[in-house]
């Protein structure tokens, strides 16, 4: 199983991004994917996750996000992605994305990490 982000880079404060991760290879069912964030010198923080059931999908989002990020998700195609708009200094970081799933119906759900990409909110 792999998870790749991308749509990472740099741009002006105020400004959007969309990233986007996709998880490939033997893949039963998904039940949450989401997105974290380090920032130099800070610990991995959780951004956002999207949880679906077989009747309903539901998204959380740390404070600092609320109103500006929108986490969606593909269920067919195993993507998520992060809309992020009203993009401040302080959001730039690595985002990682990652992905509780199951390789098989008799297996227990595991988490699977992306390889991040870089975010940078900069004049």
């Amino acid at each position: 199983v792999q998870l790749q982000a991308s749509g990472g880079g740099l741009v002006q404060p105020g400004g959007s991004l969309r990233l986007s991760c996709a998880a490939s290879g033997r893949i039963f069912d998904i039940r949450n994917m989401g997105w974290y964030r380090q920032a130099p010198g800070k610990h991995r923080e959780l951004v956002a996750f999207i949880t679906t059931t077989t009747r309903t999908q539901s998204a959380t989002y740390v404070d600092s996000v609320k109103g500006r990020f929108t986490i969606s998700r593909d269920n067919a195609r195993n993507l998520v992605f992060l809309q992020m708009n009203s993009l401040k200094v302080e959001d730039t970081a690595v985002y990682y994305c990652n992905a509780d799933l199951r390789v098989d119906s008799s297996w227990s759900f595991a988490t699977y990490w992306g390889q991040g990409t870089l975010v940078t909110v900069s004049s």
